[in-house]
């Protein structure tokens, strides 16, 4: 796919990505923002996003003119949603994705049907930026659009220690790394560094996590009235369930904060014996074979029970 002519003739172009957004969401729409403004500046462009994206992302091109409310009600001439797997997770973005004269999706999940009028989608990249940077012509990259991308594939890579990364994906973040931006400041200050209520909660929730099926599962789970103690957000949770990973003898991590009464988000990450991605979409999630999530409804044990018989399919 090249990107500017799938946008053709376009003079308003709205972006988005998925609720809850993560750094590959982030990244990936402000990549494009900076793009098309090297490249098309004479289209509109919007970046949608929920209120409250993580702060960390704050130094990155745009992200103070992201559009938090979605309003004004207006129709696009394209919507280019990323990293965006099912049309329930565009929240409310959904609007002008479906009043658009034409849609373009971008991703990498595997569980994407293919939400747009065109798409491009690939399992096996590390992240939507790296799919993205596949999208750009080169001579309309420049620091701003780098460092966006660099950005979104730290983050959905693990700092490419996942195995979606590739050897596309390293010549990619080796040709990102010729611009002039601080790639190991990047990966310091917004995927390691914690604050103090971080470490905090991180800890809490390592002390009360529990492991079953003879040691190769592993879960924590954070209620409301311990978030609200802590005066923390979801956002603040981020690289919990991928330290509960990193327990010896663990084939599948699993982490669950309350987001309402009896309904949890939960998020599963697996060591390669089990697709965790197969068994989020067994209850209306999704995601991939090693990193996937779902909301589910119930008590702490019932939740944990669905998944541990999914998880025992596979495991026997």
């Amino acid at each position: 796919m090249n990107l500017l002519k799938e946008i053709g003739n376009a003079k308003s172009v709205a972006i988005a990505g998925h609720i809850r957004p993560d750094g590959d969401c982030i990244s990936s729409t402000l990549a494009v923002r900076a793009y098309l403004k090297n490249a098309r500046p004479d289209i509109k462009t919007v970046v949608f996003t929920e209120d409250n994206p993580p702060s960390i992302f704050s130094y990155l091109p745009g992200y103070d003119q992201m559009n938090l409310t979605y309003e004004p009600k207006e129709k696009y001439d394209v919507f280019i949603a990323l990293d965006v797997s099912a049309l329930d997770r565009l929240g409310g973005s959904i609007w002008f994705f479906e009043n658009a004269d034409r849609r373009v999706c971008v991703d990498h999940h595997e569980t994407n049907p293919g939400l747009g009028d065109v798409n491009e989608i690939k399992p096996k990249a590390s992240s939507t930026c790296e799919v993205l940077y596949d999208t750009f012509e080169e001579q309309y990259i420049d620091r701003d659009v780098a460092e966006c991308l660099y950005t979104g594939i730290v983050h959905d890579s693990g700092v490419f220690q996942y195995s979606n990364m590739g050897k596309h994906s390293f010549e990619v973040v080796g040709k990102l790394t010729e611009y002039d931006f601080d790639g190991p400041k990047i990966i310091r200050e917004t995927f390691y560094e914690k604050s103090y209520i971080q470490n905090q909660i991180l800890g809490r929730a390592l002390l009360e996590s529990m492991v079953f099926m003879d040691g190769k599962c592993i879960v924590s789970m954070v209620d409301r009235k311990m978030m609200d103690f802590y005066g923390i957000l979801p956002k603040h949770l981020e690289g919990i369930v991928s330290q509960l990973k990193n327990t010896k003898g663990v084939e599948v991590a699993i982490f669950m904060y309350e987001i309402g009464t009896m309904c949890y988000k939960v998020s599963m990450r697996s060591n390669g014996g089990v697709n965790v991605a197969a068994i989020a979409g067994v209850f209306g999630g999704g995601g991939h074979e090693r990193a996937a999530g779902v909301e589910m409804n119930g008590t702490y044990h019932d939740v944990i029970n669905a998944l541990s018989g999914e998880i025992a399919k596979q495991l026997s």
